[in-house]
């Protein structure tokens, strides 16, 4: 069960942000990590401004630690489930081998031109592989060995795109989880619905010999899982 932790002598608090933290410790995290770039800062904006949902956003501090995470594993293919307007892409996309590509599918086609646009911007539009529709039936058909994974889309698949991909992921890849605490919905004084399912998902993980994973209480949660290598399980 992920530990809640308290810092500061301050509780920490379930606030409407989905954020599982301190507000004035995210902002002190923010403060104290390297600042967004002048693009990724336009698309927080845009987003908060003109697109739905804008929560959905990855945002600062989660960009910066898929950025980390992407600069520490140089990957030569990542995928994302969950493109949203493009900024954890653009992110993930930091580190990427020299001749690496990004690989990021989405179902909702209305922002497919506003993405493709930042992406433009971002100069990265020969290096992505945009994807129109329904990830269940699109990742079957990706060719080719993942080296990092992130995944943010409908949370009731989550068991099935982990099912799909960690085949595809090579020994020592990782794939990164958000939203795994459900605004603390996971807990057992708070269980819903959409708690079980996501508490389902990560008794999933943890139970599987096939890899290793830590849960990091950032934002709404974040499950970093890595393949073992077979002479593990």
């Amino acid at each position: 069960m992920p530990v809640v932790l308290n810092i500061c002598q301050t509780p920490f608090i379930f606030v409407s942000t989905m954020e599982i933290i301190n507000p004035d410790a995210q902002r002190y995290a923010e403060d104290h990590t390297t600042a967004e770039s002048p693009l990724l800062a336009k698309i927080n904006r845009d987003t908060h401004a003109k697109v739905l949902q804008p929560n959905m956003l990855s945002g600062h501090l989660q960009g910066r630690l898929l950025s980390m995470i992407s600069h520490m594993i140089r990957p030569g293919v990542v995928l994302e489930i969950g493109t949203f307007t493009g900024y954890s892409a653009i992110c993930l996309s930091e580190g990427l081998a020299p001749d690496g590509r990004l690989i990021t599918i989405d179902k909702n086609e209305e922002l497919e031109s506003r993405v493709r646009g930042y992406f433009e911007e971002a100069g990265l539009s020969s290096r992505v592989q945009y994807m129109i529709g329904n990830a269940l039936s699109l990742i079957p058909s990706i060719d080719a060995v993942l080296d990092l994974v992130f995944i943010d889309a409908d949370k009731s698949n989550y068991g099935k795109y982990f099912d799909l991909v960690i085949e595809k992921l090579r020994v020592g890849g990782v794939i990164v989880v958000d939203n795994v605490l459900r605004k603390g919905k996971v807990l057992p004084d708070k269980m819903e619905r959409e708690g079980m399912v996501m508490d389902a998902f990560n008794k999933k993980i943890k139970s599987d010999p096939r890899v290793e994973e830590v849960l990091l209480p950032i934002r709404d949660g974040i499950l970093i899982i890595r393949k073992l290598s077979l002479q593990n399980f």
